[in-house]
């Protein structure tokens, strides 16, 4: 688990780092620098799922925003092995700042779908956030489909830039996919909403997805793929139509995710993704510069909500890797938000 942040201050230049240490967690590889003034970023919510981290099954705490009938599961308790900005409730739910934290299914069961906090396989010192998909139900807009999500919802004042940072493996499970017989264009990590466009009123929708994708039938490898779209699935931009996939999606492999999403025009907004794999060096997935919010808003106000960790996908993907006798399972650690934050 990441020590807490230290600052080195050079004369004039303010160079934050951030580095993973060891002890009873993982060796982390995610050191990055970023040029800014400490005083410009600022640590909304972080945790590595360590302490009283616990997951609530069935939270009576559903928001008013949810589909009526849907479990939510729920994530309390603090990660005390980290020293500020760790408390589920006081630094998510009621922090001015942040949004209310929930885990989303819209619809299914345990048999098909879950979220645990659980030791690693083999490093059972450190806890790990696993996703479990086995499964598709009818679920919302009248279509069968299988989702887990984690959201950040109700937030007051929209976030106006966001960086994330989490580490991400994806079981052994995911190499199946690369024997999908078609294409993949729908297998959702992460989702942003400036704003969600199924809120009653809301006329100005617009969404960013980033997901896992395999571009053409043959066998291949699985690649990194996003979009972003106004209400009514009509996409302003698709970074995949535009480059060339060269970052494979490491399967079987700790690494690092960086995102930042800046809300802007086709001139000003900006969404930039990284990855770096354990033992390796950072590579640069996306880095977009084009609309991060409804075309047509003229007073855009920010990402109102959004998954920062999310396995959404079709009938026909879970169902092939269920006929492969595999599951798709994704862990989860050292999770951090960050407002005014920006790449280096």
């Amino acid at each position: 688990m990441p020590n807490p942040l230290k600052y080195i201050i050079y004369s004039s230049t303010i160079i934050l780092i951030m580095t993973a240490c060891s002890g009873s967690k993982k060796q982390s590889s995610n050191a990055f620098l970023v040029n800014e003034k400490p005083n410009d970023a600022t640590l909304v919510f972080q945790t590595g799922f360590e302490g009283t981290s616990q997951v609530i099954v069935n939270s009576k705490n559903v928001p008013s925003f949810i589909t009526p009938g849907y479990d939510i599961d729920d994530i309390v308790g603090v990660d005390n092995t980290l020293s500020k900005k760790n408390d589920w409730v006081k630094d998510l739910d009621n922090n001015p700042d942040a949004g209310q934290f929930l885990i989303e299914y819209t619809g299914g069961d345990t048999t098909q779908r879950f979220v645990k906090i659980i030791p690693e396989p083999g490093n059972p010192k450190n806890h790990v956030l696993q996703f479990w998909l086995n499964d598709s139900w009818h679920a919302s807009e009248g279509q069968q489909k299988a989702r887990i999500q984690t959201d950040i919802y109700n937030i007051k004042e929209g976030f106006k830039e966001i960086y994330q940072t989490e580490r991400v493996f994806l079981t052994e499970d995911f190499v199946v996919l690369k024997s999908y017989p078609d294409k993949i264009n729908w297998l959702t990590i992460a989702e942003f909403w400036n704003n969600e466009w199924w809120m009653k009123g809301e006329k100005y929708g617009f969404r960013l997805t980033l997901g896992i994708g395999k571009a053409s039938a043959e066998a291949s490898d699985l690649n990194f793929i996003l979009n972003a779209e106004n209400a009514g699935q009509k996409e302003v931009w698709n970074a995949n139509t535009t480059t060339t996939p060269k970052v494979k999606v490491p399967i079987g492999k700790w690494f690092t995710m960086d995102y930042y999403y800046k809300e802007g025009n086709e001139k000003t907004g900006r969404f930039y993704m990284a990855i770096t794999p354990d033992g390796g060096t950072k590579q640069v997935v996306f880095d977009v510069t084009n609309f991060t919010h409804n075309t047509d808003d003229p007073n855009p106000n920010g990402v109102t909500g959004f998954s920062p960790m999310k396995l959404y996908t079709s009938k026909d993907v879970v169902g092939f890797v269920k006929s492969q006798g595999k599951t798709l399972q994704i862990f989860w650690d050292d999770f951090k938000l960050w407002k005014g934050k920006k790449p280096e």
